[in-house]
C-alpha cells in the first residue's frame, strides 16, 4: 500500500489522481490532502478519502471547511495550518510515502523542497518547482537519493522511453506539442484571440493557465527547461514537434537513429497512475488505444515566427539561472492579463521579451538558494505589473 499526499486536489490534476487511487483501493491510500479555496469540492474529497490531515489555501477557507465538516463524526482532529505552511505540512506527514505536487504557481516550491529533504518521493505535475529551481531542487534530490516522478504527459513519456537505457546511447529528447488552438491561424489573426477562443483547447481538459500557455507554445517552453532538469540533457538535445493528434506524448532519438515513443490516449490519469505505481504497471479501466481509429499522424516543426515563447524559453534557458524564473513570472503576469482583457494574444511574448531584456540590464544571473530564487520572481513580478500598466495607458 502506497500513502500519498496530493496538494492541490481540487485542481484538474488533483482530481483525476484521486479517480486514480478510487480504482485501486487496495494499492494507494490518500492520508493528505491539500487545496485553496474550492471549498465544496475539498469538503467531498475529504468526506470520500478521509486523509489524516488537510490544509487550505486560507485560513478563511479552512475555518469553511472545519464548518462544514462539523457534523461528519469520524474525521478525527485532521485540521493542519493553512497557506504555505498547510502545503508543506501536508507535504511532510510522516506516513506519507509520496507526494504529489498537483498546485499551480510558486506556492509550492517550499513544500516540495522539504518534502525532498525528508526522503519522500516526488510526483510532479508542477512546473515552476523545476522552471525556477530546477540545479537546486534535483541537487536536493541527489544528496537525499529521492526519486522525482514526472506527471505531465511529455516528460512521463520520456521518462518510459528511457527507463533502462543508457544515457550514451541517447541522442535527444523530443517533446511533442498540440499546437493548441491556433496553429494554423494566419499571424494578423493572431492579433484579434479572445480568452474565451484560447481556453477552447482541441485535445486536451486543462486549467485556464495551462490552456492559454498550450496556446501561445508556452507550456511548450516550460516543458523543455522542466526536461533539461529532470533528465539532465542540454536545451541543444531537447526538440519540439507539433502533433495535433496527441497520440504520441514524446519521442526519444537514440544514438543509431532509432526513435523509441510513447503512444496512448490523451488522458491525464495514465501519466498519474504510472507515476504513482512506478517501478511497477497496473491495470487501468481507461479503453486502450486503437490505433486503427487514429487515423493519420501529423508531426511539423513548431512556428516560433507566430508563436515566440517557445524561442524565449530556450533564451531564458540559456542565459543562465534567473532567466526562467523571470520568465515563468513574466508569463503568468501577462496570461493573467490577457485573461482579463488588459492586454492582447501577442502581447504575453511581448511582454515577456520586455521582462528577460530587463533582466539583463537589471544583471540577474545566479540564483543559489530559494530566496535568491523569491527574490528574482518577485523582481520579475513588480517589472511585469509595471509592464501591463503602461501598456494599458498608452492604449487609452
Amino acid at each position: 500500500m502506497k500513502r500519498i499526499s496530493i496538494l492541490g486536489s481540487t485542481g484538474s490534476i488533483g482530481r483525476s489522481a484521486l479517480d486514480v487511487v478510487a480504482s485501486h483501493p487496495d494499492r494507494l491510500k490518500v492520508v493528505g490532502l491539500a487545496a485553496g479555496t474550492n471549498v465544496d469540492e475539498f469538503v467531498q474529497q475529504v468526506c470520500q478519502f478521509k486523509p489524516h490531515l488537510v490544509a487550505m489555501g486560507s485560513s478563511t477557507s479552512m475555518q469553511e471547511v472545519k464548518q462544514a465538516l462539523g457534523s461528519v463524526t469520524n474525521l478525527g482532529e485532521i485540521y493542519g495550518p493553512s497557506g504555505s505552511e498547510g502545503l508543506e505540512a501536508v507535504a511532510l506527514l510522516p506516513d506519507a510515502d509520496i507526494v504529489l505536487c498537483a498546485t499551480s504557481g510558486t506556492a509550492a516550491l517550499q513544500a516540495v523542497l522539504a518534502a525532498i529533504k525528508a526522503g519522500k518521493t516526488i510526483a510532479l505535475a508542477n512546473k515552476e518547482v523545476l522552471v525556477m529551481a530546477g540545479a537546486l531542487m534535483m541537487e536536493e534530490a541527489r544528496v537525499h537519493d529521492v526519486r522525482i516522478l514526472p506527471v505531465d504527459s511529455e516528460h512521463n513519456a520520456i521518462h518510459q522511453c528511457l527507463h533502462g537505457r543508457a544515457v550514451r546511447d541517447v541522442k535527444r529528447l523530443i517533446l511533442t506539442a498540440s499546437g493548441g488552438p491556433f496553429k494554423d491561424w494566419p499571424a494578423d489573426k493572431l492579433r484579434s484571440v479572445t480568452p474565451t477562443e484560447a481556453l477552447d483547447h482541441p485535445t486536451w481538459n486543462m486549467g485556464p493557465k495551462i490552456t492559454v500557455d498550450s496556446s501561445t507554445l508556452m507550456n511548450k517552453g516550460l516543458e523543455v527547461i522542466e526536461a533539461r532538469w529532470l533528465f539532465d540533457f542540454g536545451p541543444d538535445r531537447i526538440d519540439v514537434v507539433v502533433h495535433p493528434q496527441s497520440v504520441v506524448h514524446s519521442f526519444v532519438e537514440l544514438c543509431d537513429g532509432s526513435m523509441i515513443a510513447q503512444l496512448g490516449v490523451a488522458d491525464m490519469r495514465l501519466p498519474i497512475q504510472y507515476a504513482l505505481s512506478y517501478p511497477d504497471r497496473w491495470e487501468t479501466q481507461l479503453p486502450s488505444l486503437d490505433l486503427t481509429e487514429c487515423g493519420s499522424l501529423d508531426f511539423s516543426q513548431p512556428d516560433v515566427s507566430r508563436f515566440p515563447c517557445l524561442d524565449l524559453a530556450y533564451r531564458a534557458l540559456q542565459s543562465g539561472p534567473a532567466f526562467p524564473v523571470i520568465l515563468n513570472a513574466a508569463n503568468e503576469i501577462a496570461v493573467e492579463a490577457f485573461l482579463e482583457g488588459r492586454l492582447s494574444f501577442l502581447g504575453i511574448s511581448s511582454l515577456i521579451d520586455q521582462a528577460l531584456e530587463g533582466g539583463v540590464r537589471q544583471g540577474w544571473s545566479a540564483v543559489e538558494s530559494l530566496a535568491a530564487v523569491i527574490e528574482v520572481d518577485g523582481w520579475a513580478r513588480r517589472f511585469s505589473r509595471e509592464l501591463v500598466g503602461r501598456i494599458e495607458s498608452k492604449e487609452r
